[in-house]
This record gives structure tokens, sequence and C-alpha cells, in this order.
């Protein structure tokens, strides 16, 4: 069931926040111009697009991005600098910046946080691709290849090789630290002090199920701030998660400064799930049109579709090894006490029945026909009556 996120430092964690702090005072010392820009953009300033000079594929590469300097009624396509490869060479993060003939709100676009998220990326193009902006009023700018190490293997996790072989989920890491101690931290400070947030207005930061997880079509969203309620409620997807989920995660960050954003889940990774797709391309336009970037009438909206609400996700987890045969789909509604899969063995013999501790809808399902102890089976989104803490999940 949801632990609550354990309280203070363990040694660990105290170890890796001494370093952090010996790190920046180093970095204070030896370099204290990058220093200053880190501490002044993560106040506001400086603003001003800063071009590295090199040129990738054609196209310019930037190290801070203030699209009041790029040409109205244009779309324009940049490589933004982000951290060093241990090569000493950048991971370049593909940047579309739609900017309108006229002014007006500017809305940012993020996915490929994790590296195996194929239909969020997808979505992002799509929604960019029937952007004109010589009929618009503001700017969208998109982010499509966040992870690029992860990407290029299409995993979760970045793959950091700072003390030894290591996997860092970048989905905790933000808002980052450009002194930070893994390059994921300095990776998500450098995106998040120079393009993202200096850039937004509101931000939307798509998501997928993880490898061998799929999910429902639904949003992560923190309803009790009217702004992101309104842009949540305008699309025709039929779960919400209304909770604040994990410190870290990108849309959380963007919250703590002022910008209001909520994370779309859209289906299983390393695929294309054209059909879901489209929902969250035909809502996401609906948010552009709310804030008068584009003209038009609305599409479908959560009016239109059967929502269920649920602030907390039940977890079953596998007590055993073997083969998964699920009992209920996705969507569906579920009683507590009803049983929702059954785990055999090779010889066929059933090892275990899994049952539902609550009732609500099922939100997401293992995929993987096998599953070990402690893997996530299935997630049930329910109403709990107290909010305690901090929940954290396995994944």
């Amino acid at each position: 069931m949801p632990e609550k996120a354990m309280e203070g430092l363990d040694r660990r964690g105290f170890m890796t926040a001494s370093i952090a702090t010996a790190g920046a005072a180093a970095g204070l010392a030896g370099n204290a111009g990058p220093a200053k820009a880190q501490d002044a953009s993560a106040s506001g300033g400086p603003r001003g697009t800063l071009y590295t000079g090199d040129v990738v594929d054609g196209k310019k590469v930037v190290s801070r991005l203030d699209v009041d300097d790029l040409a109205p009624g244009q779309r324009h396509l940049l490589y933004f600098q982000g951290v060093e490869t241990p090569t000493g060479q950048h991971w370049y993060v593909s940047v579309t910046v739609v900017k309108g003939a006229k002014p007006g709100k500017r809305g940012v676009l993020v996915s490929g946080v994790h590296g195996d998220e194929m239909s969020s990326v997808h979505t992002v193009q799509t929604v960019m691709n029937q952007l004109n902006p010589a009929e618009m009023s503001g700017v969208v700018t998109a982010v499509t290849d966040v992870s690029r190490p992860a990407m290029e293997s299409m995993q979760r996790r970045w793959p950091n090789a700072g003390r030894g072989a290591d996997l860092i989920d970048m989905n905790r890491e933000w808002p980052g630290n450009e002194n930070g101690v893994t390059a994921v931290s300095r990776h998500a400070a450098l995106l998040f002090n120079r393009l993202l947030r200096p850039n937004a207005d509101f931000a939307i930061d798509f998501h997928t199920g993880t490898t061998g997880f799929e999910v429902a079509a639904f949003n992560i969203a923190g309803m009790d701030a009217p702004e992101v309620k309104a842009m949540v409620e305008l699309y025709p997807v039929g779960q919400i998660f209304d909770n604040h989920v994990y410190p870290g995660v990108l849309h959380n960050a963007f919250m703590d400064v002022g910008i209001p954003s909520f994370t779309p889940e859209i289906g299983a990774a390393r695929v294309l799930d054209v059909k879901m797709i489209d929902l969250f391309v035909e809502g996401t336009m609906n948010v552009l049109k709310h804030y008068g970037v584009v003209a038009g009438p609305m599409g479908r909206t959560g009016k239109d579709v059967s929502v269920f609400v649920g602030n907390s996700a039940f977890p079953i987890l596998a007590a055993a090894g073997g083969l998964v045969e699920h009992l209920v789909k996705l969507n569906d509604k579920i009683e507590a006490g009803q049983k929702v899969a059954v785990q055999r063995n090779s010889f066929g013999e059933v090892v275990a029945e899994y049952t539902s501790g609550v009732a609500g809808v099922i939100t997401g399902q293992r995929s993987d026909a096998m599953a070990e102890p402690g893997d996530p089976l299935a997630f049930i989104l329910f109403n709990k009556a107290t909010q305690e803490g901090v929940e954290t999940y396995p994944e």
C-alpha cells in the first residue's frame, strides 16, 4: 500500500546533501561566472537568448532561450545545449518554438523526460504540427527529448556513470541544481532555469506508463489550483488523479514557481497509441484555445465523457513469480474485495490470487505477462477520506 515518504535524510541522503553543498562551493570558487549566471537565471534574469555559435543538422544551438528574441509569425527549430557527456561533448535537446504573429500567452509542452514514453512525444509533435504561427497569438515552445541518453536506448531512466553504472529517474530531479552531484541534476537545472521556466505562463509535462506497465488515459493534477483545474477539465479523458504526487517531478517544479502545470498520462510505453494520442491532442488544443493562443471552437472536453476523479492510487503487488492473468480491464469499475488477477507457475498451478482493497477504477495494469515478487500488477484509482503526507508508489 502507499507509504508515507520518509521525513528527514537517511545516511545516503545526508552524504549526498553534503557533497552537493561542497560541490556548489567549489563551483563558486572555481568558476564564478557560470555560478552567477545560474543564480540570476533562477531568480528570473538575466534574459536574452545566448547562441553558442554551433550549428547541428542545420539548426542553431542555444544555451539560453528567450522567445521574445525570436521573430513573430514563424516556426523556429533550435537545439538547446544541455549537460556535458563523459567525453566532454553535450547532450542537445530539440526545441520547437511556434511564435504567433500577435502577442499572447506563452505555453510550454514537454515530453521525453522518461526515455521509453513514445506516445507523449508524438502527442506534442502532433499539436505543434497543427499550429499556424501566422494565425496565433502568443508562443508555444515544445521539447520532445529532455532525457536524451535514456531515449537513445528507449528506457525509462537516464544511464549515469558518475559513480559506477547507475540509472536515475529524471522526473525526481526537478528543478535540478546546476552545481549538483549528478549530470542528471545539472541537466534538469540547465533546462529549467534557461529554457523552460523563463518562457512559460503555463506548462504541460506529457508522460505514459513505464515499460511493462500500461495506463488508462488520465491526467495527474492538483485540482485545488483553479487554473490547473480549468485546464485539466478541457481533456476528453475518463480519469483524473487529483494528487500533487512526488516532490521532484517537473510539473511540481513549475507549480512551485507559480506556473500552472499538470501531467497527462497516455497509455503504454514504447508504442504509439494513436486513439489515445488523439484524445490528448484534442485536449491540448482546447487548452491553447482557452488561453487565446489559437482561435476556434472547443473540441470535446471532460463534460462530454464520464470522468472519475480520485485522490489516491491503490497498488496491487505481486506476491509470487509467474504468469499473470488479469480478470479486469483498464477503466473497469472495481469493488472492494473483487478479484482482479491470478498468477500461475510453470506447471499452470495457481500460486496467487489478487483482490482489491478499495472501490475505484483500474488506472494501470502490468502489460508484461510475467512478474516477480514486488512487481506492480495494477493500480486502482480511488478516493481516500484522509490524505496524510506524500504518498509514494512502487514503479
